[in-house]
């Protein structure tokens, strides 16, 4: 099906990864790192598909969308991308004016299925697995390695652990200089970012942690910081062994 193509609209370098082995291996895709930049590229170009991350800097998906409808761009399906939303609120963007919505962590059945059917109409709906609260699900892992390579997959790990590196420095930096807010926007990326490789347990902890600090609860963030930084270890520790790539 190569001669389909797909753009993928995320700001977030390891997402863009991901979507790229999980999509490259059945469409063709091009990329895009915001909504400007989505706009430039439909313009210029022929897809049968966009999947547009919400939450993108300069021009977010529902103003980015708002666009497209307004100047008639593409007739291709959009399908929304979300780590903020649940499942049911789906409705809501498909009311927005979205073909389909996929929540992050993304599930890469769900995705390549909800992709096929929304370019080949008539093939079956996606079914939602349900997530764990193990240090791996190694569900994901396995789904992962259907579609690619073990070295690509070792990869996108691999980036997954050391950008979780930097982003936990920035979190211990910003506790010591209270700068609460900024904390939670390092949380959000950790938490998508885990959600979608499997990494469970950091996933739920992070949500939780992200929850407290939206909600201005910052009486056990240091502590929530070293319980987090520990979930990491045990997951960098995981992913380095040799078993790993041997579900």
């Amino acid at each position: 099906m190569k001669n389909k193509k797909v753009l993928i609209a995320d700001d977030n370098a390891l997402n863009r990864r991901v979507f790229q082995n999980i999509i490259g291996q059945i469409y063709a895709y091009d990329i895009a790192e915001n909504g400007y930049a989505v706009l430039q590229k439909i313009k210029e170009n022929h897809y049968d598909l966009v999947l547009l991350d919400i939450q993108m800097p300069q021009l977010d998906g529902i103003n980015t969308l708002k666009i497209i409808k307004q100047e008639k761009l593409t007739k291709a399906p959009i399908v929304a991308v979300s780590a903020f939303a649940e499942i049911q609120d789906r409705d809501y963007f498909l009311s927005a004016g979205f073909d389909e919505f996929i929540s992050k962590p993304v599930k890469p059945k769900q995705l390549l299925e909800s992709l096929h059917r929304l370019m080949l109409p008539g093939s079956e709906q996606a079914n939602q697995s349900k997530g764990t609260n193990e240090v791996m699900d190694r569900s994901v892992l396995i789904k992962l390695l259907k579609f690619n390579s073990k070295e690509n997959i070792r990869l996108v790990y691999n980036d997954f652990i050391e950008e979780t590196e930097k982003l936990l420095d920035q979190v211990e930096y910003l506790i010591k200089y209270g700068d609460f807010p900024e904390i939670g926007t390092k949380l959000h990326i950790i938490k998508g970012n885990s959600g979608t490789l499997g990494a469970m347990s950091m996933y739920n902890f992070t949500q939780k942690f992200e929850q407290d600090i939206k909600s201005g609860n910052f009486n056990n963030t240091l502590k929530d910081y070293l319980y987090l930084k520990s979930l990491f270890v045990q997951f960098k520790n995981l992913c380095q062994s040799s078993e790993f790539l041997n579900p």
